[in-house]
């Protein structure tokens, strides 16, 4: 008889790294499952690929057994490893950081085949380049120009940026300096009405 999954779980955990300590601890620990039988069946499973973040999906049955299935690592993972950075570009597609080659495309999306929307390998380099692409990292041979073009672009809007601000910035300097004139003024013409009240005083008197 098959038994009944009450729970399923997806953890991004490192390769060969699974400890009972959070963040595992943190989600599993109140599922009520042997932490410590999770974690070395996981690092056994997975340790041909250290070094990667490989996901997994538990599923926890009503005796608290479980099974698991391990999913390929996340692509953006495989692309900055690929690339040799920790992170991609923060203006995305406008801003290279990194460059990789075509045979390491293939091969992420030769991993990636099992989870992605893909018919053929060829479908699935065209997703996984398209995930670099938004990362800011080029393929070589595949994209450069493109990439070149959008940062070219990236650069002119910058510059023109940094010119509206210095313009901003002597804008707002103008106006204090015309602020500034002006408490001047406002104070002499106080003053010249005091000398003038003292005046008529004086002629009064």
């Amino acid at each position: 008889m098959a038994k009944n999954v009450v729970k399923k779980i997806k953890l991004q955990i490192q390769a060969g790294k699974a400890t009972p300590a959070p963040p595992v601890g943190t989600v599993l620990g109140p599922a009520g499952i042997n932490l410590q039988e999770f974690c070395t069946k996981y690092n056994e499973a997975t340790r041909d690929k250290m070094g990667d973040i490989v996901p997994v999906e538990i599923s926890i049955y009503e005796d608290r057994t479980f099974d698991f299935v391990l999913k390929t690592p996340p692509t953006a993972s495989l692309i900055l490893k690929a690339a040799g950075i920790e992170k991609g570009s923060t203006k995305g597609a406008n801003h290279i950081v990194a460059t990789i080659t075509k045979d390491e495309i293939r091969k992420i999306a030769e991993i990636k085949m099992p989870d992605l929307n893909a018919y053929d390998i060829e479908s699935a380099i065209k997703i996984v380049a398209g995930t670099a692409r938004n990362m800011g990292v080029a393929v070589k041979g595949l994209n450069d120009s493109e990439l070149e073009a959008q940062e070219r672009e990236a650069e002119k809007a910058e510059a023109q940026a940094a010119k509206l601000e210095a313009e901003l910035e002597e804008a707002e300097e103008s106006a204090k300096a015309m602020a500034e004139g002006a408490n001047v003024e406002v104070e002499t013409t106080h003053q010249d009405k005091e000398e003038t009240e003292t005046e008529e005083k004086e002629s009064e008197e």
